[in-house]
């Protein structure tokens, strides 16, 4: 009977408070909302433009174009599933969320980011193929098969939510319900159930090698092949362009995988807000706003695209004027 009891006073945990910058000074949230504000802004707009032109411009019907709009599409979920609420968050004393808003916004953030994991890796893969099999690249990268790829990254992104959910929600809450973070981070919320926490961390753990360390041997031997060819052309100006394409897609790579292995593959005892905070909000913010700069940038094709996609958008305004 005691332990009934117990049982039934443990599972009073019904909201979680989300302690973000709370602590920071009214001036240093002011700040910190213009900034955030402002990078979520220029994340929303830049993504939407590149999936709004590799959907609509003709002369970017590659797989590469067509895996890059939806890395956007992906990119502007995962923001927008973390950094509104972190706005709101700045500007008013009410920090909590319900138990069932944490359950769906860790959800979304491990689904979406699963699934960018994973599509990362088969963009790695694409580059390989259009430059070390260029001559069977459209039979091997056809439009079903992208379709395929894009699908089975949503696929496995999805799934894996579901498992790494159930791991984090499993136990009962009893703990303080404050969160160290500005978003429902696993790891965190894990630490405030009554239950061993010990046995999630280790399968959110082994999940992490899985999803994180897999796609990263797919996308480490593309590119070691993809030097191998390059190194063994004769043509110098050949070897820069090549170098140029895959020096984007290895920039977001290192961005993103780095700050999530922090996040998901480091020891409990590491954990903590101070270092918690800095790394969330590189792969949750600053990497979606980085993608876009980093692709169109360093690529003539999409900044083409964007100056004629901008360009009839002027032309446009000025006919209704």
């Amino acid at each position: 009977w005691p332990q009934t009891m117990d049982l039934r006073n443990v599972s009073t945990v019904t909201e979680f408070i989300l302690v973000g910058f709370e602590q920071s000074y009214p001036s240093t949230r002011t700040l910190l909302f213009t900034l955030f504000l402002a990078l979520y802004g220029l994340a929303m707009a830049m993504n939407g433009l590149i999936i709004f032109i590799t959907w609509t411009d003709p002369r970017l019907s590659s797989p590469m174009y067509f895996f890059l709009g939806h890395l956007s599409f992906l990119d502007v979920c995962f923001i927008t599933t973390t950094i509104p609420q972190m706005l709101i968050h700045l500007v008013v004393k009410n920090h909590t969320v319900s138990f069932a808003s944490c359950l769906i916004q860790m959800y979304l953030v491990f689904g979406v980011g699963v699934a960018e994991c994973i599509l990362l890796a088969f963009m790695a893969y694409d580059r390989y193929v259009a430059i070390c099999q260029p001559l069977s690249y459209a039979q091997i990268m056809s439009r079903q098969v992208c379709v395929r790829l894009v699908g089975t990254s949503w696929f496995f992104g999805m799934i894996n939510g579901i498992l790494l959910d159930y791991m984090t929600f499993r136990g009962p809450f009893c703990r303080d319900n404050h969160v160290e973070n500005f978003f429902c981070e696993a790891p965190i919320v894990i630490a405030l159930s009554c239950g061993d926490p010990l046995f999630s961390l280790k399968v959110i753990f082994a999940d992490a090698i899985v999803v994180l360390l897999s796609p990263m041997v797919l996308i480490v031997t593309s590119y070691a092949r993809i030097l191998t060819s390059i190194l063994g052309r004769a043509s110098s100006s050949g070897r820069g362009k090549t170098f140029s394409t895959c020096a984007s897609h290895l920039t977001v790579v290192v961005f993103f995988y780095t700050s999530a292995m922090f996040s998901y593959m480091n020891p409990r005892s590491t954990h903590g807000p101070d270092k918690d905070k800095p790394f969330s909000l590189l792969y949750t913010i600053i990497t979606p706003m980085c993608n876009p700069i980093i692709y169109s940038f360093r690529n003539k094709e999409m900044k083409g695209a964007m100056l004629r996609a901008l360009g009839r958008g002027s032309l446009a305004q000025a006919e209704s004027v």
